[in-house]
């Protein structure tokens, strides 16, 4: 009997709840394993005693990434990490868009200033400001060039924390075919969405966001789909992804590009797609057996 740890954390009042955990500990456990839920930074946990640790819900981890990542590092010692401990590492820091980018997948165009640089920001287009290492929205803003002053005071934020800022293009298509996460698992695609455009004109960067607002069943193109196998054939080493989840934008000329690759904490959005829970569990018991 193969013993699992799904990884989460403990969330406050206000922060999202993980509403496919119970779900899935409850259909490995049906399956035979003996799963559980652990806080990633519970210093009880023996993470040695389990087959497999899953990566699920450590959604607090950009706030605490030295912590975070000297954990993946410590876990991935002890027993199987998934996903492993350098991927977990490499996709934490959102620079990997201009790796991405140089291996000839399509992505968001994307320029990174980090702390002591010259501030460029475009001056005939709306845009979009966030941190290289972030999750959930967290101090992202969307601005026209008329915000320049505000912008700024942003980026000035970011970088008395030690942030590097990311300044994209805002892609107007957004606004028409929204933003589809295509969600991969064991390597094969398991299902998809689509969800209305995060931000809004106006919203301060340091207010809280509606992370997938409008979220509906999506039925994804050929050329989505093959958009986000290059994105994944690219990652560094080749790693084996247990989960992976690509979220794609149209870009200026009407074709997919990747946003955002997200190899630590997806969310699987099973709630959506309850079809998909017993693929995702034997998915997991197959790689913890594996061991």
């Amino acid at each position: 009997m193969s013993r699992i740890a799904l990884a989460t954390y403990r969330p406050g009042p206000d922060a999202p709840q993980d509403r496919d955990l119970p779900v899935l500990v409850a259909a490995l456990n049906a399956a035979g394993a003996r799963a559980e839920a652990v806080c990633w930074d519970d210093p009880e946990a023996d993470w040695a005693a389990y087959d497999l640790v899953v990566i699920r819900s450590t959604w607090d981890y950009s706030w605490r990434v030295e912590e975070f990542t000297a954990w993946t590092e410590r876990c991935g010692k002890l027993t199987r990490l998934a996903n492993p401990a350098p991927v977990v590492r490499w996709n934490m820091d959102k620079r990997y868009l201009g790796e991405l980018s140089a291996a000839g997948v399509p992505t968001v165009p994307t320029r990174y200033l980090a702390p002591g640089d010259p501030v460029e920001l475009p001056g005939d287009r709306e845009y979009v400001v966030k941190p290289t290492s972030g999750a959930g929205s967290r101090y992202a803003a969307r601005y026209t060039p008329g915000e320049r002053e505000t912008a700024v005071r942003h980026l000035e934020r970011m970088h008395a924390e030690g942030l590097t800022a990311m300044v994209q293009p805002y892609l107007k298509g957004i606004d028409v075919t929204g933003e589809r996460p295509l969600q991969f698992f064991g390597g094969r695609l398991l299902h998809a969405g689509r969800k209305q455009a995060v931000l809004t004109a106006g919203t301060p960067f340091d207010v809280r966001k509606t992370a997938h607002p409008g979220l509906e069943v999506w039925k994804p193109t050929e050329a989505e789909v093959a958009v986000a196998e290059r994105a994944l054939a690219a990652v560094p080493g080749a790693p084996e992804l247990l989960y992976a989840r690509v979220d794609l934008v149209d870009g200026d000329d009407g074709r997919p590009c990747v946003m955002e690759l997200e190899l630590v904490e997806p969310n699987l959005f099973l709630w959506l797609h309850p079809g998909s829970v017993p693929v995702v569990a034997g998915e997991i018991l197959r790689v913890a057996a594996s061991v």
